[in-house]
């Protein structure tokens, strides 16, 4: 069985993290991709650069943010790389941590990613 959990990727790494996938569209400010020991960087799967900067400039509430982002991904390269995340977790044992950059851990984009997950 997987455990899907998310984490601040400036967190420190830890060996129960299981496999590393960052799903942020932006590289992490200064953080090397050493010091992150990813398995997988998702980039495509990030919100739009526009819902993305609309969500941290207040335009949007989590809940507007997390219907529009659902919505963009069932389009174009956002849902073959969320297709691309199905198949990687559907094959693994163990837990997957979801890395994000946001400050927010209960409001982002690798939450919405977890619940899509665990709901299949």
């Amino acid at each position: 069985m997987v455990e899907i959990v998310c984490k601040r990727i400036y967190s420190d790494v830890n060996e129960d993290d299981g496999l590393r996938i960052l799903v942020d569209r932006l590289w992490p400010r200064v953080f090397s991709k050493e010091k992150a020991k990813l398995d997988y960087w998702l980039k495509e799967i990030a919100p739009s650069n526009e819902l993305r900067k609309s969500f941290h400039g207040g335009e949007y509430q989590f809940e507007s943010f997390k219907e529009k982002y659902l919505e963009e991904l069932k389009r174009g390269l956002q849902k073959e790389t969320l297709n691309h995340l199905f198949e990687i977790v559907s094959n693994q044992e163990g837990r997957v941590t979801l890395l994000f950059g946001a400050k927010d851990e209960e409001n982002n984009q690798a939450v919405v990613l977890k619940e899509l997950l665990e709901a299949n």
